[in-house]
């Protein structure tokens, strides 16, 4: 499957997540995954909440339209994110990404 594909309501995303680190940001594509770096630990669902109001400050939508719909309790998660379109997330994430998309 590749990182991002649509759906019926919009995109799902293949994230792959690395907690505690220094910054929220997104690193990359790495294989099939978007890799993105939080700073939240992961213990209670803190780092989902953050990955989610992180991919929410991204791509300029509401939290409530993103969802984590498999993965909550690991690093690797399938993310859907209503009302968005695959071009609209490569080029939102080739603005703000290290490496072109």
């Amino acid at each position: 499957m590749p990182w991002v594909t649509s759906s019926t309501n919009g995109v799902k995303i293949q994230v792959k997540v690395q907690p505690r680190s220094s910054k929220n940001e997104i690193i990359g594509i790495t294989g099939d995954f978007l890799r993105v770096r939080l700073t939240a630990p992961p213990v209670e669902g803190e780092a989902n909440k953050a990955l989610v109001k992180y991919l929410g400050q991204v791509f300029g939508c509401a939290v409530g339209r993103i969802k984590i719909l498999r993965g909550a309790t690991g690093r690797c998660k399938l993310v859907e994110i209503i009302g968005l379109t695959e071009e609209a997330v490569r080029q939102q994430l080739n603005r703000c990404c290290r490496e072109r998309v």
